[in-house]
């Protein structure tokens, strides 16, 4: 790809310099929501001040359709049968009848749109507050779980689009988004970033998994690179997203595996919203040169949960 990206691309960090930038947005984060995190942030003043986000009433879901056939970013697919009606059943004869089905999924996989909970990433034997990490266990996760988002996300969503800043349909897999790149999509879109927004990054990966097929992203991925973190601190942000998994691949740390999760969840407090589908929604903001809009996240009642599957809405 050659863009402006190329050129700015971030450097590789050490694991000395990844420490000491999680210990800075930790401190950072401290005091920000109590055992909600960065949902602290979306008070009710600004979850009022979303709805004058609303301009058409269109609605667009940012979620991707859950996929049942395995492939390269999703061998464990989730499963969907029927358990009614049976093959013994005449559904034609007079009456009642219903249809039934089961539904299964890996909720952290690679493929399907998903929320993670506060208590998903543990590092260095803490979850986020520095909740000990044993109050995960086989059985159930004990704290900062899906609980947390019970009654829903809703505020204001800002779309920061990064192939469009360079001209191209999508990132290629493994490039890295840094702040000063979401900084300038911010300007060039005409938009800013506030407290207490939703913030979703699109790096362009449905676009290119529709054009080219999938492949593995655990191999290499676009995303963003952990120094992009900062931008997201310091517009005190309450939920990010992409239509990727927010870390890109290979890891841009030497020893630690996906420092976005690390900092975003464990350090900062932040939920993420992973492997999103921004295509339509990134159309719809361009056709109205209007970046931002109320969106309403409204994941599953799973109380003791690490994740949830997710339908995010945006109201335009």
């Amino acid at each position: 790809m050659s863009s402006r990206l190329e050129a700015s691309a971030p450097e590789r960090m050490s694991e000395a310099a990844f420490r000491a930038l999680y210990r800075r947005l930790r401190e950072q984060a401290q005091g920000t929501g109590g055992h909600r995190g960065a949902l602290g942030r979306l008070t009710p003043e600004r979850v009022v001040a979303a709805v004058g986000e609303v301009r058409t009433g269109r609605t667009v879901s940012l979620a991707a359709p859950i996929e049942t056939e395995p492939g390269p970013d999703n061998p464990q697919p989730a499963s969907h049968r029927m358990i009614a009606p049976t093959d013994q059943e005449e559904t034609t004869a007079p009456g009642l009848h219903f249809a039934r089905d089961r539904f299964a999924m890996n909720v952290h996989g690679d493929a399907d749109s998903h929320l993670d909970a506060l208590c998903h990433v543990m590092f260095d034997g803490q979850l986020y507050g520095g909740v000990p990490a044993s109050t995960v266990t086989p059985d159930h996760a004990g704290a900062l779980t899906l609980d947390l988002v019970r009654d829903g996300i809703v505020g204001r969503g800002v779309l920061l689009d990064i192939p469009r800043l360079g001209g191209v349909p999508w990132l290629e897999p493994g490039e890295q988004v840094s702040a000063e790149d979401l900084e300038a999509a911010e300007a060039a879109q005409e938009v800013t970033v506030g407290p207490g927004d939703l913030l979703f990054v699109r790096v362009g990966h449905r676009r290119r998994r529709r054009s080219l097929g999938p492949w593995d992203p655990a191999e290499a991925r676009a995303g963003l690179h952990p120094e992009a973190m900062r931008f997201p601190a310091g517009r005190g942000v309450a939920v990010l997203g992409s239509d990727g998994n927010n870390d890109a691949a290979p890891s841009a740390v030497t020893g630690v595996d996906y420092p976005v999760h690390v900092l975003a969840v464990n350090a900062m407090g932040l939920h993420l919203l992973d492997w999103l589908d921004l295509e339509e929604l990134a159309e719809a903001c361009a056709g109205s040169a209007r970046w931002q809009f109320l969106c309403v996240v409204a994941p599953l009642r799973l109380p003791s949960a690490t994740g949830s599957p997710v339908n995010p809405i945006a109201v335009l």
